[in-house]
């Protein structure tokens, strides 16, 4: 009789997942009121009156096939005249303190060397001065 009286005792095999989809069916709803609420970030846009100035001339330096060096200014009518490392940097100090938010960008010809613009580039970062860029040709269809 005792072990009649006595049940037997099964191992659940199955997981219960109501309580799961109850909460999250909650947190659905709460996403879905709160989200309408949430202000986007603003973006802070550029007046129209300070945007339509035109950008800088940038000085070039231009690396030809043979290493030669050319800083070309636009501003200055176009000169385009051979320099060496040290006049470079000269130079493009002088044109930096009349105007110091002028970009200089390094053209080189196609067949020059990668590591002879790189150094040029590292010369320029390395004497402090900023903004200095590639100069690409847009690709031709």
């Amino acid at each position: 009789m005792i072990n009649s009286r006595r049940k037997r005792f099964n191992t659940m095999s199955q997981i219960n997942v109501v309580p799961y989809i109850d909460v999250m069916l909650v947190l659905l709803v709460i996403f879905m009121v709160t989200a309408p609420m949430m202000n986007p970030g603003l973006v802070d846009l550029p007046e129209v009156g300070k945007s339509s100035a035109p950008p800088p001339e940038p000085l070039e330096v231009s690396i030809k096939v043979g290493g030669q060096v050319v800083l070309i200014d636009r501003m200055a009518g176009g000169s385009a005249r051979s320099v060496t490392q040290t006049e470079l940097v000269r130079e493009i100090r002088k044109a930096l303190e009349a105007k110091p938010d002028r970009p200089v960008v390094i053209g080189a010809d196609q067949r020059v060397e990668y590591g002879k613009v790189m150094k040029v580039m590292d010369l320029l970062q390395q004497e402090g001065i900023p903004r200095v860029g590639l100069l690409t040709r847009p690709r031709s269809n």
